[in-house]
């Protein structure tokens, strides 16, 4: 089911299931706000955003060695990939777009980006 202009529900599933592996039953968990910043950053660069981690349950989190606390968990995070934009980049437009809020996170091959409630920043390049 589309959630927004470019993104179906599915994408933001847990990625346990589709790996083949046994995860849990619980159900997945979409955020609006989430959804919204992550068009908005389609809609700016024009370019595909593969979400390549949403939502988890809490056996996939554990398996990928997410910590407890995760955002992934609550279905407020995702680890995208725009299209031909390196991850920094990507992290600088939120931080910039959002300087006092949401977590964003830089990766060597991703962008971590969740909207958590209070201002969160991290590099693990």
């Amino acid at each position: 089911m589309k959630v927004s202009k470019n993104f179906q529900d599915t994408e933001f599933a847990c990625k346990g299931k589709a790996q083949g592996k046994v995860c849990c039953d619980s159900e997945m968990k979409l955020n609006q706000e989430l959804i919204e910043v992550l068009q908005d950053i389609r809609n700016v660069y024009g370019r595909s955003v593969k979400i390549t981690s949403s939502y988890r349950c809490p056996i996939h989190n554990k398996r990928v060695g997410g910590v407890w606390t995760s955002q992934h968990l609550l279905g407020t995070a995702a680890d995208i990939q725009v299209s031909g934009i390196v991850p920094y980049l990507v992290a600088q437009y939120f931080d910039d777009k959002y300087p006092d809020k949401y977590g964003i996170g830089t990766y060597n091959t991703f962008t971590h980006v969740d909207v958590r409630s209070y201002k969160a920043r991290w590099d693990n390049r």
